[in-house]
């Protein structure tokens, strides 16, 4: 009896027990998206290169002697025709004045000789002296006037080997420094390197480009490829544009065997001499005009091991992920060549959250500039609105 009472009981208070709960089911994950647009973009090639001056002329020492005086500040800007350095004219001079004593020498000899040809022929004429004494007077003659003429020229090659001891200026450019100081022998054996000079405005920037970009080049339309040689940008090694455009120059006669690309020279104007031969950068040269390209912005699009892919969002808001063929690049945008149709929403934050066939609550994502505004503002958590 008392083992049917308490079983009663707990019967009574299993009854009195409520049911649980039900969980309610996590709200789907939000995500930001933007729709594929349109638009013409112009297809760049960069090509990698360095600068070098339009024209760089080695000085050197012409003559041999002492380095007196250097007349320029290295690293200025000089003229053509001002004076660089100055050699010790000394031993010059007195090449000089034996040059012009033996030329006055050579003179005299052919001053007698041609005394000794002037009396020799009425005499020969009458017989009064012979045919070989005439003849030898000729031959004297003409040796006279041949050492005449190489007096005259021993005077006029000490007279220029003593102008090359004044070193001037060839161009208007920028000196580099002296590689010799004042006190060195110079011009002993070879023609000693003393400094060089750059011009640097225009200045050439020269790179190469690969046989396929060449091919590109050369294959689009003659607007084009107007377009591509003139309008080239240059972006400096601290990411900066320099602020004019160049030209295309010359191109090589033949492609690098070694190598396996085209030399290419650009020309740009460089008034501020911001540019010096020696710096890298990359042209940016135009290949062509792609019509009404597919673009989504960058951050759309995941990329994993050389695959890329975005998030499609129909119009129940059910993400696909779908493999995409990507293009180039055109500031926060990226081209797609294939996977994309306009109309298409692409997520484009809250990827990482989101899985193929998954629905999700889609918000329009805000410009790039509010979402760069934005960027540091707290982000809400999952389930706030």
């Amino acid at each position: 009896m008392l083992a049917a009472v308490s079983m009663a009981a707990v019967l009574a208070a299993a009854c009195e027990k409520k049911p649980a709960a039900t969980a309610a089911p996590a709200p789907p994950p939000e995500v930001y998206v933007a729709d594929v647009v349109t638009k013409d973009v112009p297809v760049y090639v960069e090509l990698v290169g360095q600068a070098v001056g339009y024209q760089d002329v080695e000085i050197r020492a012409r003559v041999e002697g002492f380095l007196e005086t250097m007349k320029f500040q290295e690293g200025s800007f000089v003229r053509k025709g001002d004076l660089l350095y100055e050699i010790d004219r000394k031993p010059l001079e007195a090449g000089l004045a034996a040059a012009k004593a033996d030329q006055a020498t050579a003179q005299a000899r052919l001053e007698k000789a041609n005394n000794d040809v002037t009396r020799y022929r009425p005499l020969e004429a009458k017989q009064a002296v012979s045919k070989q004494e005439l003849d030898n007077a000729l031959a004297a003659q003409d040796a006279a006037t041949a050492q005449v003429e190489a007096a005259k020229a021993a005077v006029e090659k000490a007279t220029l080997d003593l102008s090359y001891t004044r070193v001037t200026a060839p161009i208007d450019g920028l000196a580099g420094t002296t590689l010799v100081k004042p006190g060195n022998l110079v011009g002993r054996g070879q023609n000693t390197l003393l400094t060089t000079i750059s011009q640097i405005n225009p200045i050439l920037f020269r790179a190469g480009v690969t046989e396929a970009d060449y091919l590109r080049i050369v294959r689009n339309s003659a607007g084009a490829r107007a377009g591509a040689r003139s309008g080239i940008q240059l972006t400096l090694a601290d990411g900066t544009v320099f602020p004019r455009t160049g030209t295309v120059s010359t191109v090589d006669r033949a492609v690098d065997p070694n190598t396996g690309t085209l030399g290419v020279q650009f020309e740009f104007p460089n008034p501020g001499q911001l540019l010096r031969p020696g710096q890298f950068g990359r042209a940016r040269v135009l290949l062509d005009t792609k019509a009404k390209a597919l673009l989504v912005p960058q951050r759309a699009v995941q990329e994993l091991q050389n695959l890329h892919s975005v998030g499609i969002v129909d119009a129940e808001n059910k993400v696909t992920i779908r493999n995409v063929k990507v293009g180039p690049r055109v500031d926060a945008l990226w081209v797609i060549e294939e996977g994309v149709k306009l109309g298409d929403r692409v997520v484009v934050e809250g990827m990482q959250r989101v899985q193929d066939g998954m629905m999700v609550a889609a918000t329009v994502a805000p410009p790039e500039g509010a979402a760069t505004a934005t960027a540091g503002a707290t982000q809400p958590k999952a389930g706030e609105k």
